[in-house]
């Protein structure tokens, strides 16, 4: 089976597996690290098991799947709208296609530390988010927009009490101080020992709702706390401080290590990737055992313009055609074409062998087989011959009748066609006359029996003649 498909692999489903590969693995580059990433990571394990329970038979719970999977993409949009605004908002339009955005963050780690323990010895309350992945702006109050560096003296000219900001938070992000006086979400748990303060509780909350870490300074007794993934602790010493800081930024104390690591990990995100779409795609074309009979027209095309198609054995072809069943189901009459070229055709019978170069299907179908196989085409050159013209008699006369004579008006008539019945043809027949109908001498019309069907007469050939009887009594 593997065989087989492998077999049938076109350069179009390469460049399919390789572009939709390389769309997932971008997504992952961008994405990566958010809580859009993680929710449809578990959206695509639902699509996983909906795919298991279709193999399985289980109808009703593949149905309930698919309606999940089906309502997926727009609860992404709308819950993390924010969030995925803001990832493609701060990259351009390269950085989405194919640059890297480094976890690395120009954070100056120990300066921020030296800032946080000289308020922490002076006893100097303060509340520092360093924003993760996720955006900020539908959990936080915006305070007022600074756009300063990061610097020791501006960490503490934040916080100093006589400052009228100092009471809320400063988001730093990169090495700049990105918002100021922020107010942050309270946290409602009732875990917190008694001496965490409003800022405790504040820094707590915004770490239940997202990625940020928010380091604390209690302005009671100094100690520096930090809150993350919905706990909040106490800091050790500096050296435990920045070494989170690094973590949660992404700084290594090795930048070679680092990069050797990020290497490694978007290359396993990359083959992932190309595994994930290759199965993928396997899976849509075990649909291939579908078979299905269309009948279709064959179209004669670059027939000689001094020739005539006579007869053909066949109007019509029954295509096998293989596919998934969706691409099946989606055949309309005019998305299969059977063509047979006519240029090196010559007078007389001709036999065209039906092939796929003779066919033209969608993209991931295949032809199975077609019958007849063998398409006999009879053509000739039109001719214009001058026949005289014979009454079809039928029937017989009433008793005591007879016909003495039967004049025709005209006697002749030209007729066109191919040359091969032509010469075949000596005479041309009216329609049939029953003589029972005819009692006494007079005239009849008639129009005349063309055979075969392909003769016709010439444009200025009536197509009716008069048929002047006699007849008399025995």
């Amino acid at each position: 089976m593997l065989n087989t498909l492998i077999s049938a692999l076109r350069w179009q489903d390469v460049a399919d597996i390789a572009l939709t590969s390389y769309i997932l693995f971008r997504f992952y580059v961008i994405f990566r690290g958010t809580n859009v990433f993680r929710v449809i990571g578990g959206i695509a394990l639902l699509w996983f098991f909906q795919r298991i329970a279709v193999a399985l038979g289980l109808i009703v719970t593949s149905w309930v799947m698919q309606g999940f999977t089906a309502v997926a993409a727009l609860i992404i949009i709308i819950v993390f709208r924010n969030e995925i605004r803001s990832v493609l908002q701060a990259q351009n339009l390269k950085a989405v296609l194919w640059g890297f955005s480094h976890k690395t963050e120009k954070t100056p780690v120990e300066i921020l530390v030296q800032s946080v323990y000289e308020l922490s010895r002076k006893r100097t309350g303060a509340l520092i988010v360093f924003p993760g992945k996720e955006d900020l702006e539908e959990y936080v109050q915006k305070g007022i927009p600074w756009s300063g560096l990061a610097t020791r003296e501006m960490i503490k000219s934040i916080f100093w009490p006589g400052n009228p900001v100092h009471d809320g938070a400063a988001i730093i992000r990169g090495s700049r101080v990105q918002d100021v006086g922020v107010i942050l979400p309270l946290s409602h748990s009732e875990n917190l020992p008694s001496y965490y303060g409003t800022r405790h509780r504040a820094a707590l909350g915004l770490s239940e709702v997202s990625d940020a870490l928010v380091v604390i300074v209690s302005e009671e007794s100094g100690r520096v706390a930090v809150a993350r993934d919905s706990r909040i602790g106490e800091i050790s010493d500096n050296m435990e401080l920045a070494k989170m800081l690094r973590r949660h930024l992404g700084i290594s104390e090795d930048p070679t290590r680092y990069l050797h690591g990020e290497k490694f990990e978007l290359g396993l995100a990359a083959l992932f990737s190309v595994l994930l779409i290759t199965g993928v795609w396997f899976s849509f074309t075990q649909g291939l055992d579908t078979l299905v009979t269309v009948d279709t027209p064959v179209e004669y095309i670059n027939r000689d313009s001094d020739m005539e198609i006579l007869e053909t054995s066949v109007n019509t072809v029954s295509l096998q055609i293989r596919g998934s069943g969706s691409l099946v189901k989606s055949i309309g009459p005019d998305k299969v074409n059977v063509r047979l070229d006519l240029a090196g055709a010559v007078v007389g019978r001709n036999a065209f062998t039906i092939s796929s170069e003779n066919i033209s299907l969608p993209p991931g179908l295949s032809l199975n087989g077609v019958e007849p196989q063998v398409v006999e085409v009879t053509l000739d050159i039109p001719d214009t011959r001058e026949l005289p013209i014979q009454v079809d008699w039928a029937g017989k006369l009433p008793d005591g009748l007879i016909l003495e004579s039967a004049l025709l008006d005209p006697r002749k008539t030209r007729i066109v066609g191919g040359s091969l019945i032509l010469e075949k043809i000596s005479t041309i027949y009216t329609e049939k006359v029953f003589l029972e109908n005819i009692k006494q001498s007079g005239s009849i019309t008639v129009g005349l029996a063309l055979q075969p069907a392909s003769l016709k007469l010439a444009p200025d050939v009536k197509d009716k003649i008069t048929i002047s009887y006699i007849v008399k009594k025995r």
